[in-house]
């Protein structure tokens, strides 16, 4: 029988790996339709891979550990080593290859001195779970999984064997190189879902508990700082003996930049995070960023994921409309320039060395997804993982490329994102995009107007314009003067006027044709003192108040609606639903006016004497009475805008 060996991966090996994942579901790193040779050659390249083992049988290779300083998703800190793409086929499982491929690694990262190991697993899958906790991998924080279905699991054995190896006895050191698995240095770990962080000293810490043969080591490590907090040798015969760690904390970003710069205007506003470089674009329109782009860190070792960003030293300085970061590493430098201005977030890259991607989060949840290829016809699918674009976030070199000239449109219910496709950039999935600077990136944005917007006139005498969601409520002439049907002095989308009774047997209620002479007493509150009439307006409510008298004191308006519409009209409790072409007149206690976007303007009484709608149907356009009877007391009329009939 020919014995399995370990060793690092040569390119002719691609193949078959790529094959081994293909052939069983199970692979840690699944993706629709398989992977190419091709496609995990490039994965290995971007990851900044430090070693991709394989394990043979022979000819056949049937397993694999890779050892990363990035995964796309998430990015190691100094001195860290992200573990992916391990796998055994299934044959193989139930022996010590699982353990060797494992213990291969770690003796890789004694050599490199990158003595932290980190690493994911869907803590539903059991036989792995249990084989991690076994080998000395510790939770710090709770271990449920996220979005991504993983949990993260650290192991910190390195660490602590490579900082005291100078310190151990003879006896130890013998123990320690004849280790064939990891599951025999440490004490087993339960495999519940519970945190092993304790509290040492004021430190956020775990503790490990050793066996080199017959002696043990037990260690405390502070997990913020990534050091060995307090270590201790326990000999055969049960003595203490303090040991020295000799190994300093790991490097990275001592001069971190903690402040969050802050840019734009109260429809978008752009945050760039000083720690890091990560910028995020937030309308108040939406819950969360609309948008998360990473920073291309110059260091191999901090290239940020869309999930994490490990902090670098950046100096920030405050440019026209956004911010200037730079990073340096030795001789070469890092520039990016972030500003946003009219919707338009720009990211220009000046480099001494070729940069890094960039990944871009689309943060719309809801909506339609769009895709316009050149010379092709647009793509278009709901927002969702998995519709109509792979999702390659396991293998990120096997994303979707799209050439120049493609444009990418997110269209949600509060804001809109789009990318017109310059540089080399790739669909992770249908709201992540790995982009390389080549040197700008632009990013769209349009957050349509959901507030309302009321301007009134006292030239008019009355409301000129109301948009409510950048869409308009009312019909108005202004600044013009204009005939109306029977009104030949419409000034406004919204007025007051007194007119005779709704009874009156000789004429009738009139059709609101208003005299000069209002004055504005405050921007919501327009008298009229010759005819003592006043308008109050405190959206969605309209107060209208006149002087005691015969006749009716009536709020008109016109609706902004096409030339044929629906009302739904409400007398004494019996709805009805009509078309402007089938009626000239019609009284109601409430009423919905559909409006040229589609949406409705209910209309309905909100205190007054005698209030009645009367809703006319003319060649104009639709005009509304809300009709009061002018008793001396205000009267008050309640406007909302729905999106559908209740």
């Amino acid at each position: 029988m020919v014995a399995i060996v370990i060793r690092q991966h040569r390119n002719e090996d691609l193949a078959a790996v790529a094959a081994l994942y293909n052939r069983f579901d199970d692979n840690p790193n699944p993706l629709a339709g398989g992977v190419t040779a091709a496609e995990i050659e490039r994965e290995l390249a971007d990851r900044e891979t430090a070693a991709f083992l394989v394990a043979t049988d022979g000819e056949e290779i049937v397993g694999t550990f890779g050892l990363f300083r990035n995964t796309g998703r998430r990015s190691a800190r100094a001195g860290e080593l992200i573990a992916d793409m391990f796998f055994v086929a299934p044959a193989y499982r139930n022996g010590v290859l699982t353990g060797r491929l494992f213990t291969e690694a770690v003796e890789f990262m004694f050599s490199t001195n990158c003595l932290v190991l980190r690493l994911t697993v869907n803590p539903a899958n059991t036989p792995a779970f249990r084989l991690y906790r076994r080998v000395g991998c510790v939770a710090i924080g709770v271990p449920i999984a996220g979005e991504d279905g993983n949990v993260e699991l650290y192991n910190y054995i390195p660490l602590i064997l490579r900082g005291v190896i100078a310190d151990l006895p003879q006896a130890a050191l013998a123990a320690l190189g004849s280790l064939a698995s990891f599951g025999g240095v440490t004490r087993g770990r339960d495999d519940d879902l519970r945190s092993d962080l304790i509290e040492v000293d004021g430190l956020k810490a775990v503790r490990y508990d050793l066996l080199l043969g017959e002696h043990r080591i037990t260690a405390v490590v502070d997990v913020d700082a990534g050091r060995v907090h307090r270590v201790e040798l326990i000999t055969p015969d049960g003595a203490v003996t303090p040991l020295r760690h000799q190994l300093p904390p790991p490097g990275g970003a001592s001069d971190v930049d903690s402040q969050v710069y802050a840019f734009g205007d109260d429809a978008l506003r752009c945050e760039v995070d000083g720690r890091d470089g990560t910028v995020r674009v937030r309308s108040g329109a939406h819950s969360g960023p609309l948008y998360t782009s990473t920073w291309p860190s110059i260091h191999a070792d901090r290239v940020a994921g869309w999930r994490e960003a490990q902090p670098v030293e950046l100096a920030v300085t405050e440019v026209d409309g956004g911010v200037r970061m730079v990073e340096r590493a030795g001789d070469d430098s890092l520039t990016g320039t972030v500003t946003l201005v009219d919707g338009v977030l720009t990211q220009r890259f000046e480099s001494t060395v070729p940069v890094r991607r960039v990944f871009g989060t689309v943060g719309l949840r809801q909506g339609r997804f769009a895709v316009t290829e050149p010379g092709k016809a647009a793509e278009s699918h709901p927002i969702g993982l998995g519709l109509g674009v792979r999702d390659s976030t396991e293998i990120v070199s096997a994303a979707r490329a799209l050439p120049a000239g493609t444009e990418l449109a997110w269209l949600g219910g509060s804001a809109e994102v789009r990318v017109q496709v310059a540089e080399p950039t790739t669909l992770v999935h249908s709201t992540l995009l790995a982009r390389r600077p080549d040197p700008v990136l632009r990013t769209t944005f349009a957050v349509p107007d959901r507030g309302s917007r009321v301007k009134v006139s006292a030239k008019a005498g009355g409301v000129t314009s109301w948009v409510d969601g950048g869409h308009k409520v009312l019909r108005s002439p202004h600044p013009r003067t204009a005939a109306f049907a029977s009104n030949p002095r419409w000034r406004a989308g919204l007025w007051v006027t007194t007119e005779r009774a709704r009874h009156d047997r000789e004429s009738g209620l009139g059709w609101g044709a208003g005299r000069p002479g209002w004055e504005e007493k405050n921007p919501r509150c327009l008298v009229h003192p010759d005819q003592q009439l006043v308008m109050t307006l405190d959206l969605p409510v309209v107060e209208v108040a006149a002087p005691a008298g015969d006749g009716e004191v009536v709020c008109w308006l016109t609706p902004h609606t096409p030339a044929t519409t629906t009302v739904l009209v409400d007398q004494h409790g019996t709805r009805t639903t009509l078309s402007t072409d089938d009626f000239r007149q019609v009284w109601a206690s409430t009423v919905d006016v559909q409006l040229t976007d589609g949406r409705w303007l209910a209309i309905g009484p909100a205190g007054g004497a005698d209030q009645e709608i009367v809703v006319r149907a003319t060649a104009a356009g639709v005009l509304v009475g809300c009709v009061s009877a002018a008793d001396g007391n205000p009267a008050a009329w309640h406007f909302t805008i729905h999106s559908g009939l209740r």
